[in-house]
């Protein structure tokens, strides 16, 4: 059934692809505003109940939905979970914004891929150059991939099924709805939510890094994972960037996270110049990266499917 569950949720949404701004999302976001009003009162014991509040008025009645359903029929419980899957995956989400700049990159409108830049990551890209344009949508979409997809099937797969899968969304959204606005900066009351949230991604995003180094270059994924994951400064962000970085043969990331060495400035007169050994291995983004990028997500797409294909047979033939 859980098989069945995400493979028809990926097919509904290729279809019919589910929009940021739709209800269900726009009324979560809605109660976390109002539980975040309610309850900060600027101490981080407040951000504690209101997390937890959160997570019971969601993930509580998906999980006694699911059982009604499944003591009624396991029929209607796969229509319940297709649904949640469904509310709950992200692949086409925001995928008109990075398809939108790889073709705006491909025809030489770099004005306009800085603008789709800007309005996708809400970040200042007036004075970006190409490869950081590339770069940037890249990270964003391997990043994306993993909070939208890869971290919810893993937990659609454990005990409390679509219930977990809820669980982990919701725990995402909080720990950027309550952190990363500007408002919310520094603010004792976000610290519990993006706490829970490393906790709650730990394995996902090992499993999605070791997914990528699967499908793509392995030897240098492992490398880059092992020896420069700790140089970002959010440590999940640096496990997925510097692992799909590696797979792809792309140097993601900052110079500071990198190490990528800085040529002198007479570099071009001579004829060689020493570099950091410790460097991340791969080229500098440019738009073939973001090609690249589209490629990796879909095979390890691929591989976690045929992974759950193989535990659904073991587990309907044991």
């Amino acid at each position: 059934m859980t098989f069945f569950s995400i493979l028809i949720a990926l097919l509904i949404e290729q279809l019919k692809p589910l929009r940021a701004d739709n209800p269900v999302y726009n009324a979560v976001k809605l109660l976390a505003g109002k539980v975040e009003r309610g309850f900060n009162a600027g101490m981080r014991e407040h951000g504690r109940i209101g997390w937890f509040l959160m997570m019971a008025a969601l993930v509580l009645p998906t999980l006694a939905i699911y059982w009604a359903c499944a003591y009624i029929s396991p029929l209607l419980a796969l229509a319940w979970n297709i649904l949640v899957v469904y509310l709950t995956l992200g692949l086409r989400h925001y995928s008109h914004y990075f398809t939108s700049i790889q073709l705006a990159l491909n025809s030489g409108d770099i004005e306009g891929a800085r603008t789709l830049l800007s309005e996708w990551t809400r970040q200042d890209t007036r004075a970006m150059e190409v490869a950081e344009i590339s770069r940037l949508a890249v990270e964003k979409a391997l990043v994306t991939t993993h909070r939208s997809v890869f971290g919810v099937f893993f937990w659609f797969l454990m005990p409390l099924g679509p219930a977990g899968a809820v669980l982990y969304r919701v725990a995402e959204y909080l720990a950027r709805a309550w952190n990363e606005p500007e408002h919310m900066h520094n603010e004792a009351f976000g610290r519990f939510a993006a706490q829970a949230y490393y906790w709650i991604d730990w394995i996902p995003a090992r499993l999605t890094a070791s997914a990528f180094a699967v499908v793509g270059n392995f030897e240098d994924a492992v490398y880059a994972w092992r020896n420069f994951a700790h140089r970002w400064h959010d440590e999940t962000m640096g496990i997925i960037l510097s692992a799909g970085g590696g797979a792809m043969g792309v140097r993601l990331g900052t110079p500071a996270e990198n190490a990528t060495a800085l040529l002198p400035a007479d570099a071009a007169t001579v004829d060689s110049v020493a570099v950091d050994a410790d460097v991340l291995p791969g080229e500098e983004p440019s738009p073939r990266a973001l090609q690249s990028t589209v490629g990796l997500v879909w095979r390890a797409l691929l591989l976690w499917m045929l992974l759950l294909l193989l535990l659904s047979l073991a587990v309907w033939l044991g």
